[in-house]
């Protein structure tokens, strides 16, 4: 039987997916035991989606083992594209990003992507913004430590976000955004630029903390 032809974009997945090709196509390293046990030596636990290799790689997660054995802090950024109710496909994540913040207890940034889910589904911008508050609540619910973690809301917060957005995007090509997102020539300018935007928040903390700059 001739294998399908996979399809991996945040937003498909189809096919037969290769994970070995993925891991080598995206620069990505497995994680492998010894890995493993540098993060239970500094969490005292492993959660159950390491033990049962829910995440199985990463990117740049010895080097960041590496500075926190220096002492050095890190944050967690992730995120939620608000366009309906969420469900428990949407929470496997957020899961295991509350048990990073409380093991490593570190700062969390939340980002609420409105804009691309405006650009990239057939919603109207209301109906985008009563979708960005229903979901704050639940991840609220979620009871991550509300001292440690922030919200930024795309369309809400662009005034921090922009001037940060335009320097990543001078360094990115159209090509670049099209082979890593899957977009096509027909895809309207805002869901190119969007890219940008949600970007940010890997580096927004270092920028208000004037650091490595």
């Amino acid at each position: 039987m001739a294998e399908k032809k996979s399809t991996v974009t945040p937003w498909e997945v189809s096919g037969d997916v290769d994970y070995e090709k993925l891991i080598k196509k995206f620069g990505i390293r497995k994680l492998d035991e010894n890995m493993l046990k540098e993060i239970e030596k500094y969490t005292g636990d492993l959660h159950f989606m390491l033990r049962r290799k829910v995440f199985f790689a990463s990117r740049d997660l010895k080097w960041l083992l590496d500075k926190y054995k220096k002492k050095e802090k890190f944050f967690i950024y992730t995120g939620r594209g608000p366009s309906g109710p969420l469900h428990i496909g949407h929470l496997g994540a957020w899961i295991f990003t509350k048990w990073l913040q409380d093991k490593f207890d570190v700062e969390l940034w939340f980002q609420f992507t409105d804009d691309e889910k405006f650009l990239f589904k057939d919603k109207s911008y209301e109906e985008i913004q009563k979708w960005t508050y229903e979901n704050m609540l639940d991840v609220i619910a979620l009871g991550f430590d509300p001292k440690k973690t922030h919200f930024l809301v795309d369309t809400k917060h662009a005034n921090l976000m922009y001037p940060e957005a335009i320097k990543i995007a001078k360094k990115i090509n159209f090509s670049t955004i099209k082979a890593v997102f899957g977009l096509t020539d027909q895809a309207n300018i805002g869901q190119i630029f969007y890219t940008s935007m949600q970007a940010v928040p890997a580096i927004l903390p270092s920028v208000l903390a004037k650091k490595n700059k």
